[in-house]
């Protein structure tokens, strides 16, 4: 199991994540339509062009997040999570465009037990994004329900 239980973080851990991934523009495109987000930002690069500050088609902020979230679970909570309880104080920062890489650093920031779930604890999380010229994309805190280590 590459996840770990709740007993193996500390607050103040921080993982580098070794997994980069340049976002592309299927990405970006795809995950609008299964979303069904519609939006011109993302999908109409002539009025990106001409009408927006950005000049040219910004990836949809729910795939960032996703994706900062999804490459930190292989380090962290790959098979010992529970579920999300949630996620808080999502940030966008800089926008992320096609062909932009992404690193994502995760740091624990708060560890309590679960008072009604005895074989639990949570972590708090803060997922950090940042694109191939270090600017922070995304940041965001996410609660974990995370599994304690089986009693031998």
């Amino acid at each position: 199991m590459a996840g770990l239980y709740f007993e193996e973080f500390n607050v103040g851990q921080v993982f580098r994540h070794a997994v980069r991934r340049t976002v592309t523009e299927a990405d970006n495109v795809f995950f609008s339509a299964l979303t069904h987000n519609p939006a011109a930002l993302h999908l109409d690069e002539e009025y990106c062009r001409s009408e927006t500050e950005f000049g040219q088609r910004v990836v949809n902020s729910a795939f960032t997040l996703g994706l900062m979230v999804g490459i930190s679970v292989g380090d962290t909570t790959l098979g010992t999570t529970v579920g999300n309880l949630g996620w808080d104080e999502v940030r966008f920062p800089k926008p992320v465009f096609h062909g932009d890489t992404l690193r994502i650093e995760s740091e624990v920031l708060e560890l309590r037990a679960s008072r009604s779930r005895p074989q639990n604890g949570i972590v708090i999380f803060q997922h950090r994004a940042y694109n191939q010229r270090d600017e922070m994309v995304a940041i965001c805190k996410r609660s974990a329900l995370m599994l304690r280590r089986p009693s031998a």
